[in-house]
């Protein structure tokens, strides 16, 4: 009996992940034809961006999610909030498009992020930057990959404040040096995602940012032999009441602990 219910997890976690490569493709697919046009724009809240293709592109992974897994929770930054999700076990969360602003303005910093958490914890996640073709995946356990190839976080535990990205008041605490350049990513899920592969070496997310920002690329981090915790060393719980998380640091493990430990009184790196 053990057996059959292990083999019908298995199972499930194949066609979710089948699942999760098609939609997020497709849904990229449909967000890079909308890119460059003329789209109807507004605002939400004091100063959140949406363009009409964030809703298309959230209609479509809704589509195809919902009617595949109808048992699922789901949380997204473009539909209104169900609170029968918290009593799931299993929750799709999804931005449509992060990184709208860069999306408007015609750069090329944008992507397509959803996760699926189970009990709390990302179980499979996948991140598509369409403008620039790179397909993020990872399933827990099983590694992080980039359109089909294994990355990893940078190791070590030097830090070189050109190779972090973030908020420039987190980034200058480590180098209190007018001068430090550092790099600017808009999609804070991107921002995470170029941790993983190690085209930066860390990178902050700053104390406003929420499950649909981040718990993709979470998973993505952590299977590429990275962290991502708040700035006081705790870990991310997803599909809570509160998707609001403090400020962010993710980094390969060696660096993330050092950088943590000077947000925490120790030495300057």
């Amino acid at each position: 009996m053990a057996g059959g219910k292990a083999d019908s997890r298995d199972d499930d976690l194949a066609r979710d992940r089948a699942l999760l490569i098609e939609t997020v493709r497709e849904a990229g697919e449909l967000a890079r034809a909308m890119f460059c046009t003329s789209l109807r724009t507004w605002t939400k809240g004091v100063s959140s961006p949406v363009s009409e293709a964030d809703i298309a592109v959230n209609d479509l992974i809704e589509n195809k999610l919902r009617a595949a897994t109808p048992d699922y929770g789901w949380l997204s930054e473009e539909s209104a909030d169900d609170p029968s999700r918290l009593g799931k076990q299993r929750v799709w969360i999804v931005d449509p498009i992060d990184g709208t602003r860069g999306y408007i303005a015609g750069r090329d910093d944008w992507c397509v992020s959803v996760a699926l958490v189970e009990r709390a914890s990302p179980l499979l996640a996948a991140v598509f930057a369409p403008a620039t073709d790179e397909f993020f995946l990872a399933a827990r356990g099983q590694g992080t990959t980039c359109n089909g190839a294994p990355v990893q976080a940078t190791p070590g535990d030097t830090v070189v404040v050109s190779r972090i990205a973030g908020p420039k008041p987190l980034v200058d605490k480590l180098d209190r040096s007018d001068a430090a350049p550092h790099p600017r990513i808009a999609s804070l899920a991107l921002r995470l995602c170029r941790v993983a592969d190690g085209r930066i070496d860390a990178a902050f997310a700053g104390g406003d940012s929420c499950d649909w920002d981040i718990a993709a690329a979470d998973l993505i981090v952590q299977e590429a032999n990275g962290r991502l915790t708040s700035i006081g060393g705790e870990p991310i719980l997803y599909n809570r009441a509160e998707v609001t998380h403090d400020v962010l640091l993710a980094a390969g493990r060696l660096r993330h602990a050092r950088i943590l430990a000077y947000f925490q009184g120790g030495p300057l790196p």
